[in-house]
């Protein structure tokens, strides 16, 4: 089994070579790429290889740095479950963007706009190659259902990186139609809702046309019906959230609960055409990474498909493994650019199942033995390249191989629980959705309490459900990177990082002083099987019952006697509260890069948010 899915990703990716070739061009100002031809797209589409190579053009994007490093993890902190640790460091990259400081001419910023607009480009030459072919209207019922899916993969992949565009830069050139030669490359920005509400629709109009993964050949290595319907309701929650205006405004538009009520009727349109158990082993989902197995009908919907060589999950996330000449072990190096703050690891039941997946308190050392790490060193532990079922080498790094998961069903029945609270209140249909989720988390000798009594004490009014959502999903997607894009649109961004500021204060001074409820040290050991064990991962104790067990400070280090607290608790949530440009506004929007700018014919400008280059 894991031999043919391993093939499998190297014939999707694969497949995307000779299409590249034809759709991208080199040292190009975004708007202005390659024109292509009526001739070209009628002959490229007008068979099912062609126009399969075709959409593989748009997934080869995501073998760029613009996401396998950045949008997937990078560009995502800092959260009130996530931080990348700035510390005073510049590096014209990852640590002004988690600082909230990055310059038009910062270089990541740069990448993601270059090849999300690339990825556009291909999505509409996709886009209108399949609608010109003739193809959709064969009599050929088989040849029509998989041009049919092939456009739906096209328009959900294009409606993915629009959104992306939309979170760090606002306002964007809205472009939907394929280059050709003498059209205008030079498009003023429209505004984010306007291209929001237009790809919500598209998708809306194309996923009856779509096949289900289990129906797909690629499985949910391949956008499918489940993936799409849960995009129309992520971004109609988005559509009718919070945004921040260039006067440095969180605001949201008087229709924004027509939205609720798409992500409401496509989110239920899922659970009603294709429900499906969560799988009960919440570790298993993310097991299942580590060792290139993706099942159908389960939790993830969708997950992007890295070949062997490809990606860099278990590389800048994911458990912290220490490789290279010297270590005793060939599974080379990894390990994250951004960390689980001690609050959020310390928010969590201590009956729930998800925080020892989620919160990596280990890593590998050179010897191929586990440590326990400081309590700046909380990992995403769903990720360990450790697992991956044949060693890469000890000085490898990159390339892993491991997917990268985009959508999970618990998400879509947490966004169905988010949106009919919003519009009808906690009922009973929103509770039942939450509950699903909920339940998992805990054994069930332990669900009269932690679930029932739970739900109970959650749904006495519509706010303290949502309340609950909010940090349910927390406990449910730490380490999956999309809890900025939830802040945001919650408008509770500075909110959640004051409050994150203020538990890691009062968690240093408590452990200071000897107070903590927390643990002060971890004692550790690993087991006779080589597990990883930890005897206090809630409580504080005075010391070890023997020998046997090792000590490593904990919520003790998050105490400095020079400056009282840690720099990062000092520094790093900065921007985030009061030191902004608007205290108490997160100012996520980011400057347009330099190049775009300056190559637009003056329809792009840098101008409000407080902008001053």
């Amino acid at each position: 089994m894991k031999k043919k899915l391993i093939n499998m990703k190297f014939k999707l990716i694969l497949a995307i070579i000779p299409m590249v070739i034809i759709a991208t061009s080199c040292d190009k100002d975004f708007l202005e790429p390659d024109s292509i031809s009526t001739f070209d797209t009628e002959y490229i589409y007008s068979n099912v290889d062609d126009a399969r190579s075709g959409v593989n053009a748009v997934y080869s994007h995501f073998n760029q740095d613009a996401f396998r490093s950045r949008l997937s993890n990078n560009m995502t902190g800092n959260t009130d479950i996530e931080i990348g640790y700035q510390n005073g460091e510049y590096d014209n990259g990852r640590r002004e963007i988690w600082n909230l400081d990055a310059l038009p001419s910062n270089n990541d910023l740069n990448i993601v706009w270059t090849i999300a607009y690339r990825a556009i480009r291909d999505a509409n030459i996709a886009i209108e190659g399949i609608k010109n072919s003739g193809n959709l209207e064969s009599g050929d019922v088989a040849l029509q259902n998989t041009l049919r899916q092939f456009l739906g993969e096209a328009h959900t992949l294009r409606a993915y990186w629009y959104s992306m565009l939309a979170y760090y830069f606002g306002d964007v050139p809205y472009i939907t139609q394929a280059p050709v030669a003498g059209a205008n490359f030079f498009v003023p920005p429209s505004h984010r809702n306007e291209i929001l509400s237009q790809e919500i629709q598209a998708l809306i109009d194309v996923e009856e046309g779509m096949q289900w993964g289990d129906q797909v050949a690629n499985g949910i290595e391949q956008v499918n019906r489940e993936y799409t319907l849960g995009m129309i309701a992520r971004l109609a929650l988005q559509r009718g959230g919070y945004y921040l205006t260039p006067e440095l405004n969180m605001v949201r538009d008087s229709d924004y609960l027509e939205y609720y009520q798409i992500a409401k009727e496509y989110t239920n349109k899922l659970i009603e055409l294709k429900d499906r158990p969560l799988p009960e082993d919440f570790r298993q989902i993310f097991y299942n990474q580590n060792i290139f197995q993706s099942p159908t009908n389960e939790d993830i919907l969708f997950e992007v498909p890295f070949a062997l060589g490809g990606g860099d999950v278990g590389w800048n996330i994911g458990i912290d493994v220490q490789g290279g000449d010297e270590a005793k072990h060939d599974y080379g190096s990894g390990g994250n650019y951004m960390s689980m703050p001690a609050t959020y690891y310390m928010s969590f039941d201590s009956e729930d199942k998800r925080r020892e997946v989620t919160c990596g308190l280990f890593r590998v050392t050179l010897e191929d033995t586990l440590a326990a790490v400081s309590v700046g060193g909380i990992s995403q532990g769903k990720w360990n390249r450790r697992l991956l079922p044949n060693p890469p080498g000890k000085n490898s790094a990159k390339g892993t191989g491991i997917n990268w998961p985009m959508m999970r069903y618990s998400d879509v029945l947490l966004m169905f629980a988010e949106a009919e609270n919003e519009l009808n209140g906690p009922t009973m249909a929103a509770q039942d959705a939450f509950r699903r989720v909920r339940q998992r988390a805990f054994d069930q000798e332990d669900w009269p309490v932690k679930v029932d009594a739970y739900m109970a004490q959650i749904s006495a009014s519509k706010q303290t459900f949502f309340d609950a959502i909010v940090d349910e999903r927390a406990w449910e997607f730490g380490g999956e990177m999309i809890r900025k894009y939830e802040l945001i649109r919650w408008n509770i961004y500075s909110e959640k990082i004051q409050e994150t500021v203020e538990g890691l204060k009062r968690l240093a001074d408590e452990a200071f002083a000897g107070i903590v409820d927390g643990p002060e040290y971890l004692y550790w050991k690993t087991d006779d099987d080589g597990n990883f064990v930890v005897l206090n991962p809630d409580s504080n104790v005075p010391a070890a019952p023997d020998d046997t067990w090792m000590r490593q400070s904990f919520l003790r280090g998050l105490h400095n006697d020079t400056t009282t607290y840690s720099e990062f608790i000092l520094n790093d949530y900065g921007n985030y509260i009061d030191q902004g440009p608007k205290p108490g506004v997160v100012r996520y929007i980011f400057p347009k890069p330099l190049s775009a700018v300056d190559n637009s014919q003056g329809t792009l400008n840098n101008n409000g948010y407080g902008f001053n280059f």
